[in-house]
C-alpha cells in the first residue's frame, strides 16, 4: 500500500475543517492525534457553527484533542446552522480570509457527496478556495446515511482510536441524547474502515481523495 500522508522534516502544517461543533472530532480526530504522535504538527482549527453552549464544547474539545501539537489555533465561527447554502458569501469571505491566514500542508474537510447541506457546502468553498493543495475528505456517520467506499486509509494505533473515542464522549454532552452518539456507533465505523485497510491494530479512518500529485 503506497503511503501518501505527508511526512516532511519539520512541522507539519494542519488545516481542519468542519461544519458544526463535533465534526471534525467524528470524522477526522483519530487522524489528527495519529499525525499529533507521529511528528511535530501545527494546527488550525476551524468550526464554522458554533453558539451559544456548543461554542464552549468546540474549543474545550478541540484544547484537549490539540493538546500534543506543535502549534494550535482554534477558530469558532457563529454561522446558522443547516442554513450554510443562504450564507455562501459570508462563508466564501471567510474562507478567503482564512486562506490569507492559514498555509497548510494537508487539509481535512468534510466530503463533497455528503448529504447533509452545510457538509456539501463546506467541501466545495475548500476546494474552491485552496485550490493547489493536499486535501482529504472525511466522512460523518449520520441518520441520512450516505456512507461509501472511500479509498484513502489513515491506520490508528489502538491508543488513538480509544482515546478519539473517549474524548469524544467527554467533550459534547448536548449531544449525548441522541440516539447516534455512542462508542459503538464511533468503534463501529473505524471497525470496518480497519479491515478495509488491513490496519494493524484493526481501526482506521478513511478519506475521499480527489487529486494527488506524486
Amino acid at each position: 500500500m503506497l503511503s501518501l500522508l505527508p511526512n516532511k522534516r519539520g512541522v507539519l502544517r494542519l488545516l481542519c475543517i468542519g461544519a458544526h461543533a463535533d465534526d471534525l472530532e467524528i470524522g477526522c480526530g483519530g487522524t489528527v492525534l495519529e499525525l499529533l504522535g507521529r511528528q511535530p504538527v501545527s494546527v488550525t482549527w476551524v468550526v464554522l457553527s458554533g453558539a451559544g453552549g456548543r461554542a464552549g464544547e468546540a474549543r474545550e474539545s478541540a484544547r484537549r484533542f490539540l493538546a500534543d501539537a506543535r502549534q494550535s489555533r482554534v477558530l469558532v465561527e457563529e454561522f446558522r446552522d443547516s442554513y450554510f447554502p443562504s450564507q455562501h458569501a459570508e462563508i466564501k469571505d471567510f474562507f478567503e480570509k482564512l486562506k490569507s491566514e492559514a498555509a497548510a500542508d494537508l487539509i481535512l474537510t468534510h466530503a463533497g457527496g455528503d448529504l447533509h447541506q452545510d457538509h456539501r457546502l463546506v467541501s466545495e468553498l475548500t476546494w474552491n478556495t485552496f485550490r493547489d493543495h493536499l486535501i482529504f475528505e472525511y466522512e460523518i456517520v449520520k441518520y441520512d446515511g450516505g456512507l461509501g467506499s472511500p479509498g484513502a486509509f489513515v491506520p490508528l494505533s489502538t491508543r488513538s482510536w480509544r482515546r478519539k473515542i473517549r474524548l469524544l464522549l467527554r467533550g459534547f454532552a448536548t449531544q449525548r441524547s441522541k440516539r447516534w452518539f455512542t462508542p459503538e456507533t464511533f468503534e463501529g465505523i473505524m471497525r470496518i474502515r480497519g479491515v478495509e485497510c488491513n490496519a494493524p491494530s484493526g481501526y482506521a479512518e478513511a478519506f475521499y481523495v480527489r487529486k494527488i500529485v506524486i
